[in-house]
């Protein structure tokens, strides 16, 4: 009888960890995120994502990567999606403020190292408790 009930608290706990391990990469839009929550990009940092024409480039700083987590637990895949988009915008914000540049050109997702490449949409991983977004884009000074 022991050795039955530990065998049922063991598949019922592996069986929950595989709920637990869910990761559903999707796509989102690029605008819904970016006006999700008010406030959180800088709007003097100009964002050019893959594909959207902008200035001409002054100076390259390079390209830099971001892969920001969020916190997911009872939030819909969207929602925690956008929120950790932001974040990952935000870095790419910073960076070009260290840099000391003015925008970031050809953006691009790269969840779990697979490119996907739009002006308009965004891959992110999302399961039960974290949601997951990696962009990519070069740090510049556009002319003006």
């Amino acid at each position: 009888m022991k050795r039955q009930m530990m065998c049922v608290a063991l598949i019922a706990g592996l069986m929950s960890s595989q709920a637990f391990a869910r990761d559903t990469v999707a796509n989102y839009s690029v605008e819904s995120a970016l006006k999700s929550e008010s406030g959180k990009v800088d709007p003097d940092i100009a964002l050019y994502f893959a594909g959207q024409k902008h200035p001409g480039v002054a100076k390259s700083f390079g390209e830099f990567a971001t892969n920001k987590k969020t916190n997911a637990f009872n939030k819909s895949d969207e929602a925690a999606c956008q929120h950790v988009f932001l974040s990952a915008v935000r870095e790419l914000q910073d960076r070009v403020r260290k840099e000391g540049g003015n925008a970031v050109i050809n953006i691009k997702s790269n969840y779990r190292n697979v490119e996907f490449e739009s002006a308009t949409q965004f891959s992110c991983g999302a399961g039960a408790m974290v949601a997951g977004v990696a962009l990519k884009g070069e740090v510049v000074t556009l002319k003006k």
